[in-house]
Protein backbone atom coordinates (compact mmCIF):
# COMPACT_ATOMS: atom_id res chain seq x y z
CA UNK A 1 0.00 0.00 0.00
CA UNK A 2 1.08 3.69 -0.76
CA UNK A 3 1.76 5.87 2.19
CA UNK A 4 -1.65 8.34 1.80
CA UNK A 5 -3.42 4.35 1.37
CA UNK A 6 -1.91 3.64 4.64
CA UNK A 7 -2.51 6.57 6.51
CA UNK A 8 -6.25 6.55 5.38
CA UNK A 9 -6.56 2.82 6.06
CA UNK A 10 -4.88 3.34 9.70
CA UNK A 11 -7.04 7.00 10.13
CA UNK A 12 -10.05 5.10 9.45
CA UNK A 13 -9.30 1.94 11.93
CA UNK A 14 -8.32 4.49 14.59
CA UNK A 15 -11.39 6.43 14.25
CA UNK A 16 -13.95 3.21 14.83
CA UNK A 17 -11.78 2.59 17.85
CA UNK A 18 -12.79 5.23 19.82
CA UNK A 19 -16.59 3.46 20.08
CA UNK A 20 -14.42 0.96 22.12
CA UNK A 21 -11.57 2.19 23.85
CA UNK A 22 -13.00 5.38 25.47
CA UNK A 23 -12.70 5.62 29.50
CA UNK A 24 -15.18 7.33 31.12
CA UNK A 25 -14.66 10.35 33.14
CA UNK A 26 -16.75 9.85 35.93
CA UNK A 27 -14.38 5.92 36.35
CA UNK A 28 -11.49 7.94 37.71
CA UNK A 29 -13.51 9.56 40.50
CA UNK A 30 -15.11 5.87 41.17
CA UNK A 31 -11.62 4.28 41.28
CA UNK A 32 -9.80 7.16 42.73
CA UNK A 33 -7.36 7.34 40.43
CA UNK A 34 -5.91 10.46 40.37
CA UNK A 35 -5.38 11.76 36.59
CA UNK A 36 -1.72 12.88 35.88
CA UNK A 37 -0.93 11.62 39.55
CA UNK A 38 -2.84 14.91 40.53
CA UNK A 39 -5.35 15.58 43.54
CA UNK A 40 -8.60 17.36 43.25
CA UNK A 41 -6.87 20.46 44.63
CA UNK A 42 -4.19 20.58 42.27
CA UNK A 43 -1.03 19.04 44.71
CA UNK A 44 0.53 15.89 43.37
CA UNK A 45 0.07 12.56 44.76
CA UNK A 46 3.09 11.33 46.63
CA UNK A 47 5.40 8.57 44.75
CA UNK A 48 8.31 8.57 46.80
CA UNK A 49 10.59 10.27 49.74
CA UNK A 50 14.18 12.43 49.05
CA UNK A 51 16.30 14.32 50.68
CA UNK A 52 17.82 16.16 47.87
CA UNK A 53 15.18 18.78 47.03
CA UNK A 54 11.94 20.27 47.62
CA UNK A 55 9.56 22.39 45.97
CA UNK A 56 7.36 25.04 48.34
CA UNK A 57 4.01 26.76 46.73
CA UNK A 58 1.01 26.08 49.02
CA UNK A 59 1.07 25.23 53.10
CA UNK A 60 -1.68 22.83 54.09
CA UNK A 61 -3.84 24.55 56.40
CA UNK A 62 -6.38 22.81 58.47
CA UNK A 63 -7.20 20.42 55.70
CA UNK A 64 -7.28 23.27 53.35
CA UNK A 65 -4.32 24.04 49.90
CA UNK A 66 -3.05 27.75 51.47
CA UNK A 67 -0.91 29.52 48.47
CA UNK A 68 2.42 30.98 49.76
CA UNK A 69 5.12 32.79 48.25
CA UNK A 70 7.34 29.31 46.58
CA UNK A 71 10.28 28.22 48.05
CA UNK A 72 13.01 25.81 46.57
CA UNK A 73 15.25 24.10 48.67
CA UNK A 74 18.42 21.93 47.89
CA UNK A 75 19.79 19.35 50.08
CA UNK A 76 17.60 21.99 52.35
CA UNK A 77 19.40 24.83 51.89
CA UNK A 78 17.14 27.68 50.46
CA UNK A 79 17.83 28.22 46.47
CA UNK A 80 17.81 32.17 47.64
CA UNK A 81 21.12 31.94 49.79
CA UNK A 82 22.88 29.75 47.59
CA UNK A 83 22.32 31.97 45.09
CA UNK A 84 23.27 34.90 47.12
CA UNK A 85 25.98 33.41 48.50
CA UNK A 86 27.78 32.88 45.25
CA UNK A 87 26.76 36.19 43.78
CA UNK A 88 28.44 37.39 40.45
CA UNK A 89 30.31 33.59 40.84
CA UNK A 90 31.26 31.51 38.42
CA UNK A 91 31.66 28.76 40.29
CA UNK A 92 27.86 28.72 42.01
CA UNK A 93 26.68 25.27 39.95
CA UNK A 94 29.91 23.30 41.24
CA UNK A 95 29.14 23.87 45.02
CA UNK A 96 25.57 23.35 44.02
CA UNK A 97 26.73 19.97 42.39
CA UNK A 98 28.90 19.16 44.89
CA UNK A 99 25.84 19.83 47.23
CA UNK A 100 23.25 17.70 45.26
CA UNK A 101 25.45 14.97 45.20
CA UNK A 102 27.12 14.78 48.68
CA UNK A 103 24.39 16.61 51.22
CA UNK A 104 26.54 19.16 52.41
CA UNK A 105 28.27 22.29 51.38
CA UNK A 106 31.92 22.00 50.61
CA UNK A 107 34.65 23.76 52.33
CA UNK A 108 37.28 25.72 49.85
CA UNK A 109 39.76 22.86 49.82
CA UNK A 110 36.60 20.87 49.31
CA UNK A 111 35.05 22.21 46.59
CA UNK A 112 38.97 23.48 45.07
CA UNK A 113 39.19 19.47 44.71
CA UNK A 114 35.89 18.60 42.99
CA UNK A 115 36.33 21.22 40.79
CA UNK A 116 39.22 20.12 39.49
CA UNK A 117 38.25 16.57 39.19
CA UNK A 118 35.03 17.32 37.36
CA UNK A 119 36.83 19.84 34.80
CA UNK A 120 39.36 16.72 34.28
CA UNK A 121 36.37 15.05 32.49
CA UNK A 122 35.31 17.72 29.94
CA UNK A 123 37.33 15.85 27.22
CA UNK A 124 34.52 13.44 25.23
CA UNK A 125 36.63 10.51 23.90
CA UNK A 126 38.81 9.64 21.08
CA UNK A 127 36.74 9.68 17.89
CA UNK A 128 33.40 10.35 19.85
CA UNK A 129 33.38 13.71 18.34
CA UNK A 130 33.92 12.56 14.76
CA UNK A 131 32.24 9.95 14.99
CA UNK A 132 29.31 10.39 16.46
CA UNK A 133 28.27 14.47 16.06
CA UNK A 134 30.12 14.90 13.12
CA UNK A 135 28.55 12.22 11.01
CA UNK A 136 25.22 12.27 12.25
CA UNK A 137 24.26 15.65 12.52
CA UNK A 138 20.34 16.23 13.51
CA UNK A 139 17.87 18.69 13.39
CA UNK A 140 17.02 18.42 17.23
CA UNK A 141 19.42 18.86 19.12
CA UNK A 142 17.27 17.17 22.30
CA UNK A 143 17.54 13.88 19.92
CA UNK A 144 21.15 14.41 19.58
CA UNK A 145 21.99 14.65 22.77
CA UNK A 146 19.63 11.45 23.60
CA UNK A 147 21.45 9.37 20.84
CA UNK A 148 24.58 10.80 22.44
CA UNK A 149 24.27 9.69 25.60
CA UNK A 150 23.13 6.34 24.60
CA UNK A 151 26.27 5.86 22.47
CA UNK A 152 28.49 6.77 25.28
CA UNK A 153 27.65 2.99 26.69
CA UNK A 154 30.00 1.66 24.27
CA UNK A 155 32.47 4.11 25.50
CA UNK A 156 32.36 2.83 28.62
CA UNK A 157 34.26 -0.23 30.07
CA UNK A 158 31.49 -1.63 32.37
CA UNK A 159 28.95 0.06 31.03
CA UNK A 160 26.24 -1.80 32.79
CA UNK A 161 27.62 -1.63 36.69
CA UNK A 162 24.91 0.30 37.94
CA UNK A 163 26.65 -0.18 41.71
CA UNK A 164 25.61 3.17 43.86
CA UNK A 165 29.43 4.98 43.50
CA UNK A 166 29.72 3.60 39.85
CA UNK A 167 26.41 5.55 39.13
CA UNK A 168 27.35 8.25 41.43
CA UNK A 169 31.05 8.73 38.75
CA UNK A 170 29.38 7.82 35.41
CA UNK A 171 26.91 10.43 36.16
CA UNK A 172 29.14 13.09 36.73
CA UNK A 173 31.07 12.15 34.07
CA UNK A 174 28.35 12.53 31.94
CA UNK A 175 27.59 15.93 32.87
CA UNK A 176 30.96 17.09 32.26
CA UNK A 177 30.59 15.71 28.85
CA UNK A 178 26.95 17.20 28.02
CA UNK A 179 27.73 20.88 28.03
CA UNK A 180 30.42 19.94 25.21
CA UNK A 181 28.28 18.07 22.95
CA UNK A 182 25.52 20.29 23.46
CA UNK A 183 28.14 23.03 21.56
CA UNK A 184 29.35 20.67 19.40
CA UNK A 185 26.27 19.15 17.83
CA UNK A 186 24.93 22.90 17.63
CA UNK A 187 28.22 23.89 15.34
CA UNK A 188 27.37 20.05 13.22
CA UNK A 189 23.78 21.26 12.97
CA UNK A 190 25.02 25.04 11.63
CA UNK A 191 27.78 23.24 9.11
CA UNK A 192 25.65 20.68 7.40
CA UNK A 193 22.03 22.25 8.15
CA UNK A 194 23.19 26.06 7.41
CA UNK A 195 26.14 25.56 5.30
CA UNK A 196 28.01 27.69 8.03
CA UNK A 197 31.90 27.03 8.64
CA UNK A 198 32.73 24.60 11.09
CA UNK A 199 34.59 26.29 14.07
CA UNK A 200 35.43 23.62 16.88
CA UNK A 201 36.90 25.24 20.62
CA UNK A 202 38.31 22.58 22.70
CA UNK A 203 36.71 22.67 26.71
CA UNK A 204 39.31 24.67 28.56
CA UNK A 205 39.98 22.74 32.38
CA UNK A 206 40.53 26.56 33.77
CA UNK A 207 36.91 27.15 33.09
CA UNK A 208 33.78 26.68 35.09
CA UNK A 209 30.81 24.94 32.87
CA UNK A 210 29.65 28.01 32.31
CA UNK A 211 32.50 29.79 30.87
CA UNK A 212 33.67 26.87 28.86
CA UNK A 213 29.96 26.80 27.23
CA UNK A 214 29.99 30.61 26.53
CA UNK A 215 33.94 30.17 24.87
CA UNK A 216 33.15 27.06 22.82
CA UNK A 217 29.96 29.02 20.98
CA UNK A 218 31.56 32.37 20.09
CA UNK A 219 34.08 32.56 17.51
CA UNK A 220 35.85 34.65 19.06
CA UNK A 221 35.82 32.31 22.84
CA UNK A 222 35.68 35.88 24.63
CA UNK A 223 32.75 36.95 27.33
CA UNK A 224 32.47 38.66 30.61
CA UNK A 225 32.57 37.98 34.05
CA UNK A 226 28.62 39.31 34.36
CA UNK A 227 27.93 37.19 30.94
CA UNK A 228 29.42 34.01 32.80
CA UNK A 229 27.65 34.91 36.08
CA UNK A 230 24.51 35.28 34.46
CA UNK A 231 24.77 31.74 32.73
CA UNK A 232 26.18 30.30 35.78
CA UNK A 233 22.98 31.29 37.63
CA UNK A 234 20.80 29.82 34.89
CA UNK A 235 22.38 26.64 35.81
CA UNK A 236 21.92 26.67 39.29
CA UNK A 237 18.31 27.91 39.26
CA UNK A 238 17.98 24.88 36.97
CA UNK A 239 19.76 22.42 38.74
CA UNK A 240 16.94 20.17 40.02
CA UNK A 241 13.15 21.05 41.17
CA UNK A 242 12.41 18.02 43.47
CA UNK A 243 11.80 14.44 42.97
CA UNK A 244 8.16 14.50 41.17
CA UNK A 245 8.70 16.64 38.19
CA UNK A 246 8.87 14.76 34.84
CA UNK A 247 12.04 13.85 34.07
CA UNK A 248 13.39 13.29 37.39
CA UNK A 249 10.69 11.06 37.66
CA UNK A 250 11.18 9.33 34.48
CA UNK A 251 14.75 8.66 35.53
CA UNK A 252 14.29 6.76 38.93
CA UNK A 253 11.66 4.35 37.35
CA UNK A 254 13.57 3.53 34.58
CA UNK A 255 16.75 3.05 36.66
CA UNK A 256 14.85 1.37 39.16
CA UNK A 257 14.89 -1.85 36.81
CA UNK A 258 18.39 -2.24 36.79
CA UNK A 259 19.02 -0.53 34.00
CA UNK A 260 22.57 1.02 33.12
CA UNK A 261 22.59 4.59 33.58
CA UNK A 262 22.99 5.86 30.08
CA UNK A 263 19.35 4.56 29.63
CA UNK A 264 18.08 6.49 32.50
CA UNK A 265 19.24 9.60 31.42
CA UNK A 266 18.64 9.09 27.76
CA UNK A 267 14.93 8.77 28.58
CA UNK A 268 14.80 11.67 31.20
CA UNK A 269 15.74 13.61 27.78
CA UNK A 270 13.39 12.40 26.27
CA UNK A 271 10.71 13.95 28.91
CA UNK A 272 12.26 17.01 29.35
CA UNK A 273 12.14 17.82 25.50
CA UNK A 274 8.24 17.81 25.82
CA UNK A 275 6.57 21.08 24.99
CA UNK A 276 4.74 20.28 28.66
CA UNK A 277 7.86 20.43 30.26
CA UNK A 278 11.43 21.66 29.57
CA UNK A 279 10.57 23.08 26.01
CA UNK A 280 7.94 25.24 27.65
CA UNK A 281 10.89 27.92 27.56
CA UNK A 282 10.29 28.06 23.44
CA UNK A 283 7.05 28.66 23.63
CA UNK A 284 7.38 31.71 26.10
CA UNK A 285 10.02 33.13 23.31
CA UNK A 286 7.99 32.57 20.99
CA UNK A 287 5.05 34.15 22.41
CA UNK A 288 7.09 37.49 23.51
CA UNK A 289 8.41 37.87 19.97
CA UNK A 290 4.78 37.88 18.94
CA UNK A 291 3.74 40.47 21.96
CA UNK A 292 7.14 42.79 20.84
CA UNK A 293 6.25 42.93 16.95
CA UNK A 294 2.21 43.74 18.23
CA UNK A 295 3.17 46.45 20.89
CA UNK A 296 6.37 47.03 20.48
CA UNK A 297 9.15 47.11 23.97
CA UNK A 298 7.22 49.41 26.07
CA UNK A 299 6.14 50.18 29.83
CA UNK A 300 3.23 51.49 28.78
CA UNK A 301 1.05 49.44 31.09
CA UNK A 302 -2.36 50.10 29.03
CA UNK A 303 -1.15 48.54 25.67
CA UNK A 304 0.35 45.66 27.33
CA UNK A 305 -3.17 45.20 29.50
CA UNK A 306 -4.65 45.28 25.86
CA UNK A 307 -2.74 42.20 24.72
CA UNK A 308 -2.90 40.18 27.68
CA UNK A 309 -6.78 40.48 27.49
CA UNK A 310 -6.03 39.38 24.06
CA UNK A 311 -4.33 36.59 25.32
CA UNK A 312 -6.86 35.30 27.84
CA UNK A 313 -9.56 35.74 25.37
CA UNK A 314 -7.88 33.48 22.90
CA UNK A 315 -7.87 36.20 20.31
CA UNK A 316 -3.47 36.29 19.97
CA UNK A 317 -0.74 34.50 19.46
CA UNK A 318 -1.65 30.96 18.90
CA UNK A 319 -5.24 31.77 20.45
CA UNK A 320 -5.18 29.05 23.13
CA UNK A 321 -5.82 31.43 26.20
CA UNK A 322 -2.46 30.86 27.79
CA UNK A 323 0.47 33.06 28.86
CA UNK A 324 3.53 31.38 28.76
CA UNK A 325 5.90 31.82 31.53
CA UNK A 326 3.24 31.80 33.98
CA UNK A 327 1.69 29.47 36.47
CA UNK A 328 2.98 26.43 38.27
CA UNK A 329 2.16 23.08 39.36
CA UNK A 330 3.45 23.97 42.44
CA UNK A 331 4.09 27.47 42.77
CA UNK A 332 1.27 29.58 43.67
CA UNK A 333 2.12 33.14 44.15
CA UNK A 334 6.12 33.54 43.49
CA UNK A 335 8.47 31.06 41.59
CA UNK A 336 11.97 31.66 43.60
CA UNK A 337 13.70 30.78 40.17
CA UNK A 338 12.13 33.71 38.34
CA UNK A 339 12.74 36.21 40.96
CA UNK A 340 16.13 35.82 40.77
CA UNK A 341 16.58 35.09 37.14
CA UNK A 342 14.95 38.40 37.04
CA UNK A 343 17.19 40.46 39.14
CA UNK A 344 20.46 38.77 37.74
CA UNK A 345 19.37 39.43 34.11
CA UNK A 346 19.21 43.15 35.10
CA UNK A 347 22.97 43.49 35.50
CA UNK A 348 23.34 41.84 31.96
CA UNK A 349 20.69 44.20 30.30
CA UNK A 350 22.39 46.82 31.67
CA UNK A 351 25.79 45.96 30.44
CA UNK A 352 24.27 45.34 27.23
CA UNK A 353 22.10 48.74 27.08
CA UNK A 354 18.96 46.54 26.54
CA UNK A 355 17.21 47.54 30.11
CA UNK A 356 14.09 49.20 27.92
CA UNK A 357 13.76 45.41 27.06
CA UNK A 358 14.48 44.56 30.79
CA UNK A 359 11.87 47.06 31.54
CA UNK A 360 8.98 45.63 29.31
CA UNK A 361 9.31 42.44 30.71
CA UNK A 362 9.09 43.39 34.08
CA UNK A 363 5.49 45.65 33.10
CA UNK A 364 4.56 42.33 31.59
CA UNK A 365 4.61 40.25 34.08
CA UNK A 366 3.10 42.99 36.65
CA UNK A 367 0.09 43.29 34.40
CA UNK A 368 -0.36 39.53 34.05
CA UNK A 369 -0.62 38.90 37.34
CA UNK A 370 -3.24 42.30 38.08
CA UNK A 371 -5.39 41.19 34.96
CA UNK A 372 -5.43 37.15 35.76
CA UNK A 373 -6.59 38.39 39.70
CA UNK A 374 -9.19 41.11 38.32
CA UNK A 375 -10.59 38.40 36.23
CA UNK A 376 -10.20 35.25 37.98
CA UNK A 377 -9.84 36.40 41.60
CA UNK A 378 -6.59 34.22 41.75
CA UNK A 379 -3.19 34.49 41.99
CA UNK A 380 -0.49 33.66 39.34
CA UNK A 381 3.23 33.41 39.31
CA UNK A 382 5.46 33.77 36.85
CA UNK A 383 7.79 31.10 35.86
CA UNK A 384 11.48 31.08 35.20
CA UNK A 385 10.85 30.37 31.53
CA UNK A 386 9.32 34.07 31.55
CA UNK A 387 12.92 35.43 31.88
CA UNK A 388 15.40 32.26 30.99
CA UNK A 389 14.65 33.35 26.68
CA UNK A 390 15.36 36.72 27.53
CA UNK A 391 18.59 35.78 29.26
CA UNK A 392 19.68 33.20 26.80
CA UNK A 393 19.38 35.83 24.16
CA UNK A 394 21.00 38.46 25.75
CA UNK A 395 24.31 36.16 26.14
CA UNK A 396 23.69 35.31 22.49
CA UNK A 397 22.65 31.49 23.29
CA UNK A 398 20.71 30.41 20.17
CA UNK A 399 17.12 29.17 20.66
CA UNK A 400 18.64 25.82 19.59
CA UNK A 401 20.40 25.74 22.25
CA UNK A 402 17.38 26.51 25.20
CA UNK A 403 16.25 23.12 26.21
CA UNK A 404 19.48 21.05 25.38
CA UNK A 405 20.81 24.09 28.46
CA UNK A 406 18.00 22.55 30.61
CA UNK A 407 19.74 18.94 29.97
CA UNK A 408 22.80 20.71 30.42
CA UNK A 409 21.81 21.82 34.20
CA UNK A 410 19.59 19.34 35.54
CA UNK A 411 21.48 16.30 34.93
CA UNK A 412 23.13 16.39 37.84
CA UNK A 413 19.88 16.46 39.81
CA UNK A 414 18.86 13.23 38.11
CA UNK A 415 22.24 11.57 38.94
CA UNK A 416 21.35 12.96 42.69
CA UNK A 417 17.96 11.78 42.99
CA UNK A 418 19.13 8.03 41.18
CA UNK A 419 21.83 7.34 43.46
CA UNK A 420 19.30 8.20 45.99
CA UNK A 421 16.51 5.93 45.19
CA UNK A 422 19.61 3.17 44.48
CA UNK A 423 20.44 3.59 48.54
CA UNK A 424 16.99 3.94 50.16
CA UNK A 425 14.33 2.62 47.68
CA UNK A 426 15.98 -0.26 45.47
CA UNK A 427 12.57 -1.59 44.19
CA UNK A 428 11.48 -1.68 40.91
CA UNK A 429 8.58 0.85 40.23
CA UNK A 430 5.34 -0.75 39.41
CA UNK A 431 2.16 1.20 39.89
CA UNK A 432 -1.01 -0.59 39.45
CA UNK A 433 -3.50 0.29 36.95
CA UNK A 434 -7.41 -0.77 37.56
CA UNK A 435 -8.86 -2.50 34.20
CA UNK A 436 -12.32 -0.90 33.83
CA UNK A 437 -12.82 -2.56 30.37
CA UNK A 438 -16.07 -5.35 29.80
CA UNK A 439 -14.72 -8.71 28.71
CA UNK A 440 -15.72 -10.49 25.89
CA UNK A 441 -16.22 -13.92 24.17
CA UNK A 442 -13.56 -15.11 21.74
CA UNK A 443 -15.05 -14.64 18.35
CA UNK A 444 -13.55 -16.70 15.60
CA UNK A 445 -11.98 -15.43 12.68
CA UNK A 446 -14.37 -17.41 10.31
CA UNK A 447 -17.17 -16.00 12.41
CA UNK A 448 -16.45 -12.22 12.20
Amino acid sequence: MRDNCIDSFLAQEFGKSQNYNEIKNVLFSEFNVKKGLRNEDGTGVRVGLTKVSDVVGYDIVDGVKTNVDGKLYYRGYSLNDLVNGSAKSVRGYEEVMFLLLFGFLPNKVELDNFSKVFRSMYALPNGFFESVLLRNPGKNLMNVLQNAVLTLYNYDDEPDNVDVFSTLLKGLRISAFLPVIMCYAYQAKRHYFNNDSLIIHYPDEKLSMAENILQMLRVDQKFSKNEAALLDTILVLHADHGGGNNSTFTNVVVSSTGTDIYSTIAASIGSLKGPKHGGANISVVQMMKAVKDEIGITTDEKKIRTVVNRLLDKDFYDCSGLIYGFGHAVYTITDPRAELLREYCEVVAKDKDRLDEYHFYEVFEKTVKKVVFERKGTTISSNVDLYSGFAYNMLGIPEDLYTPLFVVARNIGWVAHNVENKLYDGRIMRPATKYVGELHEYTAFKDR
